[in-house]
């Protein structure tokens, strides 16, 4: 799927300060003049939002990894379609928080869920639509999860260091198999130092061609 806009996702276990950077990243593309439509998952619609609610609250802990799975891909579907792909189609810059790879990181690498069975789940849920770049930003789990939840846990953040440690192992393969669009972004040191290493992350990613 061809657009004359440009998509970009950030991902990485929880709390490893990809909300943060993402906040940065808008900012340097809004000052070279781009739209930036900035969107995280699951989110960025009335009903996506409806189901960010559900899927992360602590009290269904019941809840099967099945249901998970389909509930964060009808999110996506909902995302791509009200949001994603209008602002591809006008030329705009979408910076999203997290797309399909987290699903293979949480639900396949950590959960234990098929990789074809989760494939499949992306591809509809994804409308067939890729990322042109993905950024992972990594971070030792331990002190991620530390960040994630000094204030509060949600129902993933609550399944503990070694889940975390699984999702960046789910990252870290996916980097391997799709060196072309998944690049990882060292997320240690001050914010500034991080946000350096994205700039130049984007800058090879897209050939120099942003900005």
């Amino acid at each position: 799927m061809s657009n004359p806009g440009l998509f970009i996702t950030l991902e990485g276990v929880d709390g490893c300060g990809k909300t943060t950077q993402a906040t940065l990243l808008v900012e340097d593309l809004e000052s070279e003049g781009h739209e930036v439509v900035r969107l995280r998952e699951p989110g960025g619609t009335r009903i996506s939002e409806k189901i960010r609610l559900f899927v992360l609250d602590p009290q269904y802990d019941e809840m099967c990894d099945e249901c998970e799975l389909l509930l964060y891909e009808a999110a996506r579907a909902q995302l791509v379609r009200e949001v994603i792909e209008p602002a591809l189609e006008r030329g705009a810059v979408v910076v999203c928080d997290r797309f399909y790879d987290s699903t293979y990181a949480y639900q396949a690498s950590a959960r234990g869920l098929s990789a074809n069975v989760v494939s499949m789940a992306n591809n509809l849920g994804s409308c067939g639509l890729a990322p042109d770049l993905t950024i992972v930003f990594d971070l030792d789990p331990f002190e991620a999860l530390k960040r994630a939840t000094h204030e509060a846990t949600d129902r993933v953040e609550g399944e503990g260091t070694e889940f975390q440690r699984k999702v960046r192992d789910g990252y870290l393969k996916l980097a391997q198999d799709e060196p072309h669009r998944v690049r990882i972004v060292d997320a240690t040191g001050p914010v500034e130092v991080v946000h350096a290493r994205v700039r130049q992350t984007l800058s090879e990613g897209l050939d120099g061609g942003w900005g």
